[in-house]
């Protein structure tokens, strides 16, 4: 990085400039997947694929447009010659994924992982139209896997809620 500043910035004129940088997406993008179901299809004008995630579980395709690979699980090696607009589980139009991405052909059962979403997927993450948010899970270098967050619940959705005069009750824990 001290090596561009000086070679590009410093002939610039611009050599009393601070640069600083959030490296947390860099450093830990990588490290997260968001695994996902496929629920639906449909093909019209175009081909879509309906995923039991959405944007309340990965936000940055929706807010930043950003690309994130996706993989079929069991076809990663098969040929990409679909274009699918992969969508998430929410009723609204930028609840999407992916937009005419050329992946392997899809049914309705297979897993699809959603790649590079370590630094802001879970973190993100909100209850939008009552969507409860996901468990998630970590891979150790020994390949154990361990539920580091347990799946929200009803209970948990509605913990802050407080009717006093309200005959509804929810049972707590």
């Amino acid at each position: 990085m001290e090596k561009l500043f000086r070679e590009i910035l410093v002939p610039s004129g611009l050599a009393n400039i601070r640069l600083a940088m959030e490296s947390g997406r860099a450093m830990t993008g990588p490290a997260g997947w968001l695994v996902s179901t496929v629920l639906h299809k449909k093909n019209t004008y175009k081909n879509y694929v309906g995923l039991d995630a959405c944007m309340a579980d990965l936000m940055r395709p929706a807010l930043y447009d950003a690309y994130h690979h996706i993989s079929v699980l069991g076809k990663e090696n098969f040929p990409c010659d679909e274009i699918y607009d992969v969508t998430g589980s929410l009723c609204e139009n930028n609840d999407k994924f992916a937009i005419d991405r050329h992946l392997p052909q899809i049914e309705i059962g297979d897993v699809l992982i959603i790649h590079d979403t370590g630094a802001h997927g879970h973190a993100m993450g909100f209850n939008y139209n009552g969507k409860l948010r996901s468990a998630e899970l970590l891979i150790r270098e020994s390949g154990d896997v361990e539920l580091i967050r347990r799946a929200e619940t009803l209970n948990d959705y509605f913990a802050t809620l407080n009717f006093p005069n309200s005959r509804i009750k929810f049972a707590r824990k």
